[in-house]
């Protein structure tokens, strides 16, 4: 790391990284394997419904911080590293890494765009719907449901993978 930079700083720094990964790859785990399995199978429909709104809103405020705290810890800890040559600079293994990891957190944020204000709303609305008493379509309900679980999904595997190339950069 960078000698002009306190050890303190990039202790902070690093914990900070380590926390957010946790908060985010830890709440997309548990809503998505234990939470929501759990709440659709024993709340009733009406309950659900309220249930996964709120506890989706709030992941999402909690994700988006997490999401905001990687990007500006991420940015500081490649800046410090000796390995960084400069922007788009792609030299050694470590510069590809970074660049492969980069690419793929891009994925995570547009996946997490679309959730938060393009699917989001549409099950809000269903939502809000159903529970004023109003028929709504039965497959498109469970077509946003499912195309919410597969984009979870698809979020939660690409912060693995963003894991396994912090893996190849902390080793090249």
């Amino acid at each position: 790391m960078s000698s002009s930079t306190p050890a303190w700083v990039l202790i902070l720094i690093y914990w900070l990284h380590m926390l957010a990964t946790v908060v985010w790859i830890g709440g997309l785990t548990a809503s998505n394997f234990i939470l929501m399995p759990l709440a659709r199978e024993t709340l009733p429909e009406s309950t659900y419904l309220v249930f996964s709104e709120r506890v989706l809103k709030r992941l999402q405020g909690i994700g988006w911080i997490a999401l905001a705290i990687l990007v500006g810890t991420g940015l500081f800890q490649m800046s410090a590293h000796p390995a960084y040559q400069g922007f788009l600079r792609i030299d050694n293994a470590w510069a590809m890494a970074i660049l492969l990891k980069h690419s793929v957190i891009g994925g995570v944020v547009l996946v997490s765009f679309w959730i938060t204000w393009g699917l989001m709303p549409q099950l809000r609305r269903m939502n809000y719907l159903l529970s004023a008493g109003v028929a709504v379509d039965e497959s498109s309900r469970l077509r946003l449901q499912r195309r919410h679980a597969w984009l979870v999904r698809l979020n939660l595997g690409l912060s693995v993978v963003v894991l396994l190339l912090t893996a190849w950069a902390r080793v090249s």
